[in-house]
């Protein structure tokens, strides 16, 4: 398995765009489209923000995660975020969100950051028992609860 920029990938934008937008621009009730969500992951780049990584294998597209300068307005002093790991169900289970959260982490340390942040709804425990520190939790107009974890580069 392979992760590299999507970037470096462009017949795998829609893809991604695809895998995104059901699971989290659908699920969340927001007011993007498709085209949108598209027009965005067409322009991510590799040396600034937004970043998009895919984990490849043989070709095929497993999973991604992105890499943002803010995923919270209301925390504008924290940068930046990881954020949209998605690894396909069926791929599941074997390591694959791990690889790519590493190599985000990694990414980010290359760009100058200390730090990396992520914001989660449910999933505080999953990060947590990989080593991420809480940092607070707070609400929203969409979520109850919003848990911000962060993790040393």
């Amino acid at each position: 398995m392979k992760i590299d920029f999507l970037l470096n990938h462009p017949g795998k934008v829609k893809e991604v765009s695809e895998m995104i937008y059901k699971e989290f621009v659908m699920k969340t009730g927001s007011n993007m489209d498709f085209e949108d969500v598209f027009k965005y992951f067409a322009n991510t780049k590799d040396n600034e923000f937004p970043i998009t990584l895919i984990a490849l294998e043989n070709g095929m597209c497993l999973g991604t995660v992105s890499i943002f300068e803010n995923d919270l307005k209301v925390r504008q002093k924290y940068k930046p975020w990881l954020g949209s790991l998605y690894t396909k169900p069926e791929f599941r289970g074997k390591g694959i969100g791990q690889k790519l959260v590493e190599k985000t982490i990694n990414v980010v340390k290359e760009l100058g950051f200390n730090e990396l942040y992520l914001r989660t709804e449910d999933a505080s425990d999953y990060y947590r028992n990989r080593g991420w520190t809480y940092v607070e939790s707070l609400s929203d107009d969409k979520y109850e609860k919003i848990d911000i974890l962060t993790m040393k580069c």
